[in-house]
């Protein structure tokens, strides 16, 4: 593997975990206090994703309700 394919590849990888932290961010803030930051990051993928299923699911009932989410 050359240098150029080294720096896409950590590049790639930088963003995944920039993605990663964003999700597990959001998924605290939303479960505000129920989940910490340690926890949503030990959390594996498919974890990760079926709680922001979850949160998004949410966030479209409350729309359609009309009821505040805030």
């Amino acid at each position: 593997m050359n240098n150029e394919a080294i720096a896409k590849l950590l590049d790639s990888m930088d963003k995944e975990v920039e993605g990663i932290k964003q999700e597990a961010l959001k998924m605290v803030w939303y479960m505000r206090g129920g989940l910490g930051y340690g926890e949503a990051m030990n959390l594996g993928n498919a974890e990760r994703k079926i709680i922001s299923d979850i949160v998004k699911e949410n966030m479209e009932a409350t729309k359609r309700s009309g009821l505040p989410f805030f």
